[in-house]
């Protein structure tokens, strides 16, 4: 017998921009990933955009975290050396895992396109409350390679031998998604 073919399971996913000097009209980055995940099949379930600080990026990342209907959250902004970059600092004490393997994939595949400066960026990702928290970079090529690289096929239930999918479901897995 062969197995039933697989369907995607919408996810519904917040997207967080920490700009340098941009307001959400001129958000590229963000709108790229905005654009590319209900392109992928899931639902926009948010998106902010919020100066760089601690404080603040906690507070809406733990009022996502704390949405059952939130699977997912995808930042871009605030990984890098900049005094000013603080998202690591804000989000790792909110993981309840981190995904190490993000980080290292994020760096490998952009060395390809960037270089040994891929050794600045400090996008991380975990797991908080069943909800995944992965941190981008804020130029639109980096959201392009997270996304297209990793995201993409990490949050499609259809992927195989494993997805993210399982893990966001584990809260309440009858609600999939804003139907």
């Amino acid at each position: 017998m062969s197995k039933p073919a697989a369907h995607l399971i919408p996810l519904n996913i917040a997207i967080l921009t920490v700009p340098d000097s941009r307001t959400l009209a001129e958000d590229t980055s963000g709108q790229y990933l905005a654009d590319s995940l209900t392109e992928a099949g899931h639902n926009l379930a948010d998106r902010k955009l919020i100066s760089d600080d601690i404080y603040q990026i906690r507070a809406v990342i733990s009022g996502w975290i704390a949405d059952p209907n939130v699977h997912a959250v995808i930042t871009t902004g605030g990984t890098g050396f900049f005094i000013r970059d603080s998202m690591p600092e804000a989000v790792k004490v909110l993981f309840d895992k981190s995904i190490d393997g993000f980080g290292e994939m994020f760096r490998l595949i952009s060395k390809e396109e960037i270089g040994m400066s891929t050794v600045q960026s400090r996008a991380v990702a975990g797991m908080a409350n069943h909800t995944g928290i992965f941190c981008l970079p804020g130029s639109s090529g980096a959201c392009r390679t997270g996304w297209e690289s990793i995201l993409k096929e990490q949050l499609d239930s259809c992927t195989r031998p494993c997805n993210f999918v399982p893990h966001f479901m584990a809260q309440n897995p009858t609600h999939n998604s804003h139907d």
